[in-house]
């Protein structure tokens, strides 16, 4: 199977840590030059630290607020001016915001469409333009699998995933005809720096392994999954051995969601 990127570049929003920074060290080492963005420069250096001491393509980091729109456009500057134009794009920043719906303010709203839903509009709209003229490109928008089974006292996450996943598939049927393909990886628990956050919170006494490891008895695979297999798939996804996928939302939740 050619998951083989030499030569490609690929921005990774969320890059520094969990599921964007696998995604970055799968695809450094598949030959790509990956661009790894987000809020904080110790971490950002610290993920190009580990990732760059392994053979592959270039790597550097970009400090950059997803949520403001100056910052978005001037990080995909400085992105093309480092490597030229982006041909994969992974949509990875977010993070899990839940409340009962009465005690979710508007501002709560806002933030959160701006952090999941614009942008990634933003920066797939900067990006598209060379995606076209090239004749290649790929998306990925990391969403969950709320986008498709939200219960109670998930939104306004499960809110926003599903306008994502809409979204994938607007720009799918736009994209198909410059060969520029769009899908949505739905995670559902994965061992990332959210489940040490929440393992924090919880005030239990067992340590972080422990914790995950009761934490996963409760899904069908009685566990939950590993940051690098949602790579593997990201990986795909970005690779011509995916070259006739388009507009899918793939769960990547070891059979949690009960829906297709």
């Amino acid at each position: 199977m050619d998951t083989n990127l030499t030569g490609k570049t690929a921005l990774i929003t969320g890059g520094s840590l969990g599921l964007g920074k696998a995604m970055a060290q799968a695809f450094h080492a598949e030959g790509a030059n990956v661009a790894i963005v987000a809020r904080r420069q110790a971490q950002l250096d610290a993920a190009v630290a580990e990732i760059s001491a392994n053979n592959g393509g270039e790597i550097a980091a970009f400090v950059c607020d997803v949520t403001d729109p100056n910052s978005v456009s001037e990080t995909h500057s400085a992105v093309t001016d480092r490597f030229g134009g982006v041909d994969i794009l992974v949509n990875n920043a977010g993070q899990s915001a839940t409340k009962p719906f009465l005690e979710i303010s508007d501002e709560e709203w806002q933030n959160d469409i701006d952090l999941k839903l614009m942008a990634a509009v933003r920066m797939t709209r900067l990006v598209w333009p060379h995606m076209q003229a090239q004749g290649w490109g790929r998306v990925i928008n990391l969403l969950n699998v709320f986008a498709k089974t939200p219960d109670a006292k998930t939104a306004p996450t499960s809110v926003t995933r599903a306008a994502g996943m809409a979204l994938t598939k607007v720009l799918s049927a736009e994209g198909a005809a410059h060969n520029i393909l769009v899908n949505a990886m739905l995670i559902g628990f994965i061992k990332s720096d959210q489940i040490r956050r929440m393992h924090e919170a919880s005030g239990s006494n067992d340590s972080l392994d422990e914790y995950i490891a009761h934490f996963g008895q409760r899904f069908p695979m009685g566990r939950i999954g590993e940051a690098e297999e949602c790579a593997n798939l990201g990986l795909f996804l970005a690779s011509e051995a995916s070259s006739y996928i388009t507009g899918c939302a793939i769960n990547m939740d070891g059979g949690l969601c009960k829906v297709v």
